[in-house]
């Protein structure tokens, strides 16, 4: 389980009290953790504004309690609401208009009290002036902080059409070292990077920051291998002409595949 932090909790218990129950002395009350990986407020290349809208859906028969966390964003800032059965909440610009953030990037941490999550859907999109850019759908993590030794991102490129920005979010207690491997053909390490990343921290950087050695390339694949739990990567790959953008969600790479 995700560590909950204390905001969340004193909010979840808050509403607990305000729908007339009690949780049991010395019990926390039981919440399901689902992370979207990328949530943000914040200006790109050629003057685009990047925002992510997020709807939740409760599709069972009782009211859901709902928070949502900011865990790498200052102070950790949560919220609280409150779903009926069947209904469906939604947050254009979660990071900016909900938060009230500007140029802040971060995982969402959305627990929902009891045994099931409420239905989430995150979706990321350019805006510039009146323009609205084609919308990328973020994929929701529902592994509630398991680790996969090895994860593979694939089809990344950069080049003069496009780039590449690479996600590795750290949301446990201690440092987490990624090593990430760059391969053109599976197996064949092109360079390897070493990326130790704090705890509740995230590290969105474009990929020929991890890797300076190399210039330019299509259908490039990294390999991050990560043995923290709560540990989550990502990648997004975006056209400069259109500025349309496509979400890369981690697959599970084969145990045999290799890191160094």
């Amino acid at each position: 389980m995700l560590k909950r932090s204390l905001p969340t909790l004193v909010c979840l218990l808050t509403a607990l009290a305000a729908r007339g129950q009690q949780a049991p002395p010395a019990e926390r009350p039981q919440t399901v953790s689902v992370v979207v990986p990328i949530v943000g407020s914040t200006d790109g290349p050629n003057n685009v504004r990047w925002k992510t809208d997020i709807e939740l859906r409760n599709d069972q028969r009782s009211e859901a309690t709902v928070s949502l966390t900011l865990p790498t964003a200052p102070d950790q800032p949560s919220i609280i609401t409150t779903i009926p059965p069947g209904d469906t909440v939604r947050f254009p610009d979660v990071v900016g208009e909900t938060f009230g953030f500007d140029r802040v990037l971060s995982p969402l941490v959305v627990e929902t009290l009891g045994r099931r999550s409420v239905t989430i859907r995150a979706t990321a999109y350019g805006v510039r002036g009146t323009e609205v850019f084609r919308p990328q759908p973020i994929a929701v993590d529902y592994s509630n902080g398991s680790a996969a030794p090895l994860r593979i991102l694939s089809g990344l490129s950069f080049s003069d059409d496009y780039r590449t920005n690479i996600g590795l979010a750290n949301l446990g207690d201690t440092v987490a070292t990624f090593t990430l491997a760059l391969q053109r053909l599976a197996g064949r390490n092109v360079a390897v990077s070493h990326i130790p990343v704090g705890p509740n921290t995230l590290y969105h950087v474009a990929i020929q920051s991890l890797f300076p050695t190399i210039t330019a390339g299509n259908d490039f694949a990294i390999v991050i291998e990560s043995t923290s739990r709560n540990t989550y990567v990502y990648a997004s790959v975006v056209e400069n002409a259109t500025n349309t953008a496509q979400f890369v969600q981690p697959l599970v790479a084969p145990a045999t595949t290799a890191t160094r």
